[in-house]
């Protein structure tokens, strides 16, 4: 099974909030105990064989119209989870201490859901998603890891589940992570996490092609 290491979790711990989607340093840590992870739709997900190790350079989810190269991100020197620039063209990005897409464990990308005067970020429509959307994350190595979504949940920053995005699980799976709720003062209020497990064969009925 792929694990964090005991400091890359306590480091995730204090950075999951996100509050970079308006651009500003992440801050704060949650204490609160995360609700139980949903369980996944037998018809959204499978078993899958795991993937060679590979890092992430492309990320495609057809529902919600996203096709977009993905960043490799790491510790900001504060020690707190880096989190994509804010630019025109924003692209996703890759936590390089999460376990690779296809490899056991969950793989972790995070996204803007904007980007100050640039307008709309890359993960704009994230909370639409339903269970079942397809994700493809696209390797260095020519393959393709393939996911289904198991849920969607917005969550106060204040209470972000920790344990559920980055907890040990034994298959393959991947977290999407943006900001989400009320705005104030160019900061978010909450996170909208995306859960997703190895697909099924099969094509989504949710996925109707870019926007």
């Amino acid at each position: 099974m792929s694990r964090f290491s005991g400091r890359a979790l306590a480091v995730a711990a204090l950075a999951v909030s996100l509050a970079g989607c308006g651009g500003s340093p992440p801050e704060g840590r949650a204490d609160t105990a995360p609700p139980a992870r949903s369980s996944p739709s037998p018809a959204a997900t499978a078993p899958a064989r795991p993937l060679e190790r590979s890092v992430p350079v492309g990320l495609r989810i057809p529902a919600i119209g996203v096709d977009t190269p993905v960043l490799r991100l790491g510790l900001a020197p504060d020690g707190t989870v880096e989190v994509p620039p804010v630019t025109a063209h924003d692209r996703a990005g890759w936590y390089e201490h999460s376990p690779t897409p296809g490899r056991p464990g969950p793989s972790v990308i995070l996204g803007h859901v904007t980007v100050g005067s640039h307008g709309d970020g890359v993960f704009r429509h994230l909370a639409e998603l339903r269970r079942g959307d397809r994700i493809e994350a696209r390797l260095e190595n020519g393959t393709t890891a393939r996911f289904a979504v198991t849920s969607v949940r917005t969550v106060a920053k204040a209470e972000f589940p920790t344990e559920d995005v980055y907890g040990d699980v034994d298959r393959p799976e991947l977290r999407l992570i943006t900001c989400g709720g009320p705005r104030s003062g160019g900061e978010y209020r909450d996170n909208v996490i995306v859960f997703a497990g190895p697909a099924a064969p099969g094509r989504s009925p949710h996925d109707h092609g870019e926007r």
